[in-house]
């Protein structure tokens, strides 16, 4: 049974990362709209946009990559039954990987890629330790 709440957990998490991330970059695109027409299916678009974007459309995407980070850890940390740091940080490294895959795809200015790795390494630091204290017994009760 505890291995099916891991499994539970870690796909919550995941799910939990995907649309924070998700719907702060949507955020991010209506209040710095693509320009119309943009093909997201075309990588060359894609690349020539991110080169133009503001300071400020970029960091929507970074702070999205960090709550995604944090939000999913903190699920997969409060519904596994132990173990809630490792999970929350498998759950961060699922997020660093797609942040990784993201900056390989398409280049973004070395700031964001810097900033995005840190960001998302300090989110899931922070989400592993609220789980650690979470899986504290409770001292004198």
């Amino acid at each position: 049974m505890k291995a099916l709440r891991y499994l539970i957990a870690l796909f919550a998490g995941a799910l939990v990362a995907g649309f924070v991330v998700a719907g702060i970059e949507s955020l991010g695109h209506a209040v710095y709209p693509p320009p119309a027409g943009l093909d997201p299916g075309d990588m060359e678009q894609l690349k020539a946009l991110v080169a133009t974007l503001p300071v400020g459309a970029l960091l929507f995407v970074v702070f999205a990559w960090a709550a995604g980070a944090y939000a999913g850890g903190l699920v997969a940390a409060r519904i596994a039954p132990a173990h809630r740091a490792l999970l929350a940080g498998v759950i961060g490294a699922l997020v660093l990987a797609a942040v990784v895959a993201n900056l390989l795809m398409i280049p973004h200015p070395p700031w964001v890629a810097v900033v995005g790795v840190l960001a998302v390494l300090v989110a899931t630091a922070l989400a592993a330790m609220v789980g650690r204290r979470w899986q504290r017994k409770p001292t004198g009760a």
